[in-house]
């Protein structure tokens, strides 16, 4: 009896735990399973993805951060594939925010992904964290830089990054007509060089100019017959180039729809006027001053301290053309109270140095004029039709 009795509530305790197991399977497994379910879709749609691109012809490398969580290992993509996923995000409710540096690939890709819905920047090229400190540079370790910059400045921190200011594609296109003036006027210095260089290794000094077809007919002379043919070559790609200069020249200064100050030349200011991609962009001097480059460096430590040489930041198109209008204006400009204060400079180089602060003063009247904040009579500048510099200014150039 005790035997069967024993038998009996072991069959007992069996059943007990095979309904409880059963019951495990079906009810506590399946509610297992939909929250693991709901927790892999709660990782696949990130609120926010952060993107940091290293940009090149064929290839980017991207390093991603989803909210708060720790940065992906960065990888490399087929840059229109990546576009793909980009729009794949966005589409899934994800906020996509993006950053690369500007180089040579422009901005067609920075378009590309505003169409996919991603919020894009654009930023100023600089030495990043793993370039200063460590001394390594990879496209992965750059990616991780700027998606570490991206990072901060998305949380305020308004000096993580410097952004540039994309340009329309119309206004790309127009600035793609003076780049283009500026590439034929290199070719053609350096055709002009190649001759001159060639001459004056046989001891024969080309004179200014050579190439042009007044002076070409007397130095051609001087030749030996050998280098004559060689030198023929360079005059005429010199004259080619030239010719079509000249052409792109004249379409640009045509685009000119406003009167000038006297000295500033409708080239010069058409190209100002594109390379700095519209003066209302700039709320105030400090930053128009800033752009042009011609700022001092500043070293200074506990009260002591020094102005050094110009940062040189910006463009640089923009600083050399300030500087020109600069010596013209010394000329057509004499009342000008920047050009008041250079024309009692006797040394050339104090003139010289001069001349950057008079640039940098210039580009800050040429934006309040454009803009409507001063005329140019406050400002002291003459408008109107140029006029014959006066013959005892002629030593100033010098």
């Amino acid at each position: 009896m005790g035997v069967e009795r024993l038998f009996k509530s072991f069959l007992d305790n069996m059943s007990r735990q095979g309904s409880n197991t059963r019951c495990y399977t079906v009810g506590d497994m399946q509610n297992k399973s939909v929250k693991q379910n709901s927790e892999g879709e709660a990782k696949a749609k990130p609120e926010v993805i952060k993107i940091g691109l290293d940009l090149h012809a064929r290839q980017v490398t991207e390093c991603r951060q989803l909210d708060g969580s720790t940065p992906k290992p960065a990888q490399k993509w087929d840059p229109w594939k990546l576009l793909n996923q980009v729009e794949e995000w966005v589409q899934g409710g994800s906020k996509v925010y993006s950053c690369y540096e500007a180089g040579a690939c422009g901005y067609w890709y920075h378009r590309e992904l505003i169409k996919c819905g991603a919020v894009n920047y654009v930023v100023a090229p600089r030495v990043l964290e793993n370039q200063r400190s460590k001394h390594q540079k990879t496209d992965r370790l750059d990616a991780r830089a700027l998606l570490d910059n991206l990072e901060s400045y998305l949380r305020g921190n308004r000096h993580a990054m410097s952004i540039v200011a994309v340009p329309s594609p119309e206004l790309e296109k127009q600035r793609c007509v003076v780049r283009y003036r500026e590439q034929l006027m290199r070719n053609r210095r350096r055709a002009e060089a190649r001759g001159r260089a060639l001459a004056l290794s046989q001891g024969i000094v080309a004179p200014g100019g050579w190439w042009r077809p007044a002076t070409w007919k007397q130095f051609k002379t001087q030749l030996p017959e050998w280098m004559d043919s060689q030198l023929e070559h360079w005059q005429q790609e010199a004259l080619a180039v030239d010719a079509k200069e000249r052409q792109v020249r004249g379409q640009i200064e045509k685009r000119l729809a406003i009167e000038l100050p006297i000295g500033v030349g409708a080239l010069s200011w058409m190209t100002l006027e594109l390379e700095i991609r519209g003066w209302e962009r700039f709320e105030n001097r400090r930053q128009i001053a800033s752009y042009t480059g011609l700022c001092p460096g500043i070293h200074n430590s506990n009260g002591r301290g020094r102005e050094g040489s110009i940062n040189r930041c910006g463009n640089s198109v923009v600083r050399y053309l300030l500087i020109e209008m600069v010596w013209r204006l010394l000329r057509w400009q004499p009342d000008y109270p920047p050009i008041k204060k250079l024309r009692t400079m006797a040394s050339k180089r104090a003139r010289r140095r001069l001349v950057v602060a008079v640039a940098r003063r210039l580009a800050i009247d040429l934006w309040r004029w454009s803009t409507g904040r001063a005329t140019a009579e406050a400002l002291e500048l003459r408008m109107g039709p140029a006029m014959t510099p006066p013959k005892n200014d002629a030593s100033l150039l010098k």
